[in-house]
């Protein structure tokens, strides 16, 4: 186990900030789990609230636990990758994968298969989330950013934070949105009515929230084809946000309707477009993935029965 002496020159609002600011090597996330799990102590008191004032001449060591193998298997599944080099891996996540372990699922995730494809993987996700910058729903597909090593993470996961990592999404929806463009901006929190579900709250209640979305398609006052911009990154945000506006995501089994037209396993909801600027030689990358099966075909019998053109 590493133990680190940081001594405050100046105060600190927070100590979760205050950690971040004197090394580069953790993310404000890995640092709140150090400080939660009481692996931090400010004048040999162990402090486990990431947002305890911090004043000037304050002792702060932190405890770096060892690093622990992989608990999770690597498992031979099919998995399209559409970029890898020795700092990231990009990969077109099919519906119905789990991204990772938890919730009761045991296996068959992204990073089980990741595993077994990718000689190495960051560890800050820890040892059910190695590589892991960020997620996408089961049964949303599309793309994603895995990070290789501690160094990439770090930068991928700021890209994130800091909003200049795009990334761009389809959705067809229910019923005819009325404005060609537009932006959603709620707090977003767990359901009071049901703590499964995420929902838009009051604000000063819940995460802010922004999407951006433009209309592609309408066919006729079924359905709409929208393109959704995320500016903020928060559990469920563009399919409680759809919901928000009145057209929930076709075949979405928690935020959408009962009844739908087509048989449906899960929302048709598709990352298409991943930006991002590579975490080594800073080079602009922009990645796309065609729309999955399920959604292609939908989409089609729709463009034929309305005799609408779409060019995606």
């Amino acid at each position: 186990m590493d133990k680190r002496l940081f001594v405050a020159e100046e105060p600190c609002k927070r100590l979760d900030l205050f950690l971040s600011e004197q090394t580069e090597e953790f993310t404000r996330s890995r640092l709140k789990k150090l400080i939660e799990d009481g692996r931090v102590c400010v004048n040999g008191t162990p402090i486990r609230k990431a947002g305890a004032e911090i004043k000037k001449g304050n002792e702060v060591v932190v405890e770096i636990p060892d690093p622990v193998e992989y608990s999770v298997k690597s498992e031979n599944i099919p998995l399209e990758i559409v970029y890898e080099d020795e700092d990231f891996a990009v990969v077109n996540k099919p519906q119905g994968m789990t991204v990772h372990i938890g919730n009761g699922t045991t296996g068959g995730t992204l990073v089980n298969a990741l595993l077994y494809r990718l000689e190495s993987l960051s560890g800050i996700g820890g040892v059910l989330r190695p590589g892991i910058v960020h997620r996408i729903d089961k049964d949303t597909t599309g793309l994603l950013v895995v990070a290789k090593n501690d160094k990439a993470h770090l930068s991928l996961a700021g890209q994130i934070a800091e909003k200049s990592c795009r990334r761009r999404y389809y959705a067809l929806l229910e019923g005819n949105v009325k404005a060609e463009t537009g932006r959603i901006e709620t707090d977003i929190g767990r359901s009071p009515a049901d703590r499964l579900k995420m929902a838009v709250l009051p604000t000063g209640r819940g995460k802010k929230a922004i999407t951006d979305y433009e209309v592609i398609a309408r066919f006729g006052a079924e359905y709409t084809l929208c393109k959704f911009t995320l500016q903020t990154g928060r559990t469920h945000q563009i399919r409680v946000h759809a919901k928000h506006l009145g057209h929930p995501v076709v075949g979405d089994p928690v935020y959408g309707y009962k009844k739908q037209k087509f048989e449906l396993s899960g929302q048709l909801l598709h990352a298409f477009e991943l930006e991002l600027t590579h975490p080594t030689k800073g080079d602009r990358m922009t990645f796309h993935a065609p729309l999955s099966p399920v959604f292609s075909e939908v989409l089609q019998k729709l463009c034929k029965a309305y005799g609408v053109e779409v060019k995606l």
